[in-house]
């Protein structure tokens, strides 16, 4: 089975620096694929999910959580197109929170921060390990994103649909 795997808080601003480029290399044996600079990956051996976090976990200079799904899972949510119909708007950014585990049945959705008036950030759906959502950009959305997370209750690691749909390309290109 192959995996795509989500690095959280990795190289954002000053702390838990590493490269991600390395790792990859390091992990060649796995079929391991780096996308971008903060611990996002495409594996396509058959491996064990532990043996793989084990094995990304000792390249770490610091702890973090590492996100791991199947691959067919990206696949299907692209394949789905969660934000057909949606805005598109440049100041609208499309995003997608890998969850540490499911949360089969969570409610209430849709999230939206603020409550009231206009919305910064809003979390749409959930499928999967996925929560699907939108957020404008300027300084509050962070901290939004953060009590979305919170609501959720889990660890959530965001990434935005364009990373999401390059995963999905990889994945495709086998």
């Amino acid at each position: 089975m192959s995996w795509a795997v989500f690095l959280r808080a990795v190289n954002v601003g000053k702390t838990n620096r590493c490269q991600p480029v390395l790792i990859a290399k390091q992990l060649v044996r796995f079929g391991m694929t780096n996308i971008g600079a903060v611990g996002t990956f495409v594996v396509r051996k058959d491996v064990a999910e532990s043996t793989l976090r084990d094995a990304i976990a000792d390249r770490l200079p610091f702890r973090c959580d590492i996100m791991i799904c199947p691959a067919t899972e990206v696949t299907s949510l692209v394949a789905a197109e969660p934000f057909a119909g949606q805005p598109s708007d440049p100041d609208v950014v499309r995003f997608v929170s890998v969850m540490a585990r499911k949360l089969p049945g969570f409610k209430p959705l849709p999230l939206i921060f603020p409550p009231t008036g206009d919305w910064s950030a809003k979390l749409m759906r959930i499928q999967g390990p996925f929560a699907i959502g939108l957020y404008r950009r300027h300084m509050k959305a962070i901290g939004y994103l953060g009590k979305i997370e919170k609501q959720l209750g889990v660890p959530v690691t965001t990434r935005n649909w364009n990373t999401i749909q390059k995963v999905a390309e990889v994945i495709a290109k086998g």
